[in-house]
């Protein structure tokens, strides 16, 4: 490089610079003022839809609801000789579940055919069908029934529901939890409605047992059968 410069060339070549710093300037204070368009639209943009609630909280919508039993489960645990459980299921629930517009209008109605017991061992079902369990001759079905709901916490409810069997009708509390809606429900479809529960009873105030209990018992005071069910409900509303 030369230490002479012609002034003249000079002159042109910092006006250009100035210009081009003044410019740049006023783009980086309009970005400072102004977001970009992608985030300025983002901003303006109408908020998104409330998502669907979570499984497990609220009710589903007010309508009866009837139960599909080809994915309805109820599951029982029985004690055997008081430190053993003996595990079984009943394969045929029927029924229909009503949600009502308030806690006190839902209801219940189910019917669980005795005869479809199942604990994988054929003599002890047997067994079990007879005179000294449930007599299935006399009382093939077992039924729970109730009317009215009461929240217990988070996304717990109970119902004091009636459960009559073998000949005897009690009155069984019987905790629930609504675990939501099918999302994929097609348009014209049934709305699908899914539910666990949980109930505990003791065997002889239903006369059940009276050959074994004291075996299987001995002074055992706390409830004795376990019950859980879990059941998917078909609404007569269809998806929209």
């Amino acid at each position: 490089m030369t230490a002479n410069r012609n002034p003249r060339r000079i002159a042109p070549q910092l006006l250009a610079c100035c210009a081009l710093a003044t410019l740049f300037c006023a783009l980086v204070a309009a970005f400072r003022a102004h977001p970009v368009a992608g985030q300025q639209a983002a901003s303006m943009a109408p908020p998104m839809a409330a998502p669907m609630k979570m499984a497990g909280s609220g009710l589903p919508a007010p309508g009866v609801y009837t139960i599909d039993p080809a994915h309805t489960f109820a599951y029982f645990g029985a004690r055997h000789h008081v430190v053993g459980l003996v595990r079984g299921r009943f394969d045929k629930v029927t029924g229909t579940l009503t949600a009502g517009p308030d806690p006190a209008a839902c209801a219940v109605d189910i019917q669980i055919d005795v005869s479809t017991i199942d604990t994988q061992i054929a003599k002890r079902d047997e067994d079990l069908r007879g005179d000294a369990y449930f007599d299935v001759a006399k009382f093939p079905t077992m039924t729970y029934q109730g009317r009215g709901i009461h929240h217990l916490s988070g996304s717990k409810w109970m119902m004091d529901g009636t459960l009559t069997m073998h000949g005897v009708t009690k009155t069984v509390p019987l905790m629930f939890t609504f675990n939501g809606v099918f999302s994929d429900t097609k348009p014209g479809e049934p709305i699908r409605a899914a539910f666990h529960a949980t109930a505990a009873l003791k065997r002889a105030e239903f006369s059940l047992g009276a050959r074994d209990n004291l075996d299987e018992l001995g002074t055992l005071q706390s409830p004795d059968v376990m019950i859980e069910i879990d059941v998917e409900a078909d609404s007569a509303m269809p998806a929209h």
